[in-house]
């Protein structure tokens, strides 16, 4: 392929992401709304995210064990089966107690956090790359939050999941919006075959 048809091809999907700027704005404006409604109601988002997930593991298990029937004479099919009814029966658990799970899966992120932040914080303080020092703030960050969700622990596995999950929305709202915003700044791009 020559390097004008490559250029052609590359110009003409952004002038296609550039025509759909208000799509992309509007889904980030969307994320941005959800997640603020998310973070206000949080104790009802950490519910929804527990049943949302849980029958996303059951119907996961369902399908994974019909498919493990289906190739019951392969030699990985006892693991095959295994992971299916572990993916159905943890479904099916979040759904019926959606607060042992939020307990359950708040304890796991607050060991997640405390652990993982000690060893950023640790390694990027020993290793002194470049820039290190916000590798470091951010693994102190996530020690100091993992110790917040354990002190405040069972109360914090109410309201931390439906928090979370409405942040990460209103951030990937953003970056969208941002996002759409350098598109429709874009100037209009005529290709280089149309353009001799």
């Amino acid at each position: 392929m020559s390097p004008a048809r490559i250029t052609d091809s590359f110009l003409s999907e952004v002038t296609h992401l550039r025509n759909s700027w208000a799509w992309i704005m509007g889904l980030g404006i969307l994320l941005i709304l959800t997640g603020v409604l998310c973070v206000i109601g949080d104790i009802t988002a950490t519910f929804a995210t527990m049943i949302v997930f849980g029958w996303f593991l059951l119907f996961g298990g369902i399908f994974t064990l019909v498919q493990a029937f289906r190739v019951r004479t392969w030699s990985g099919f006892l693991l095959y089966f295994l992971s299916a009814l572990l993916r159905g029966f943890t479904g099916f658990f979040l759904i019926s107690y959606p607060t042992a799970g939020a307990l359950a899966l708040t304890l796991i992120i607050a060991s997640f956090f405390l652990v993982g932040g000690f060893f950023r914080a640790i390694g990027a303080a020993m290793m002194r790359f470049p820039q290190w020092g916000w590798s470091a703030f951010s693994g102190v960050v996530s020690v100091i939050l993992g110790i917040m969700l354990l002190a405040e622990f069972p109360v914090s596995s109410l309201w931390f999941i439906g928090f979370a999950v409405g942040l990460d929305l209103i951030l990937e709202g953003a970056s969208l919006v941002g996002f759409a915003s350098a598109l429709r700044r874009l100037p209009r791009i005529v290709p280089l075959s149309r353009a001799a």
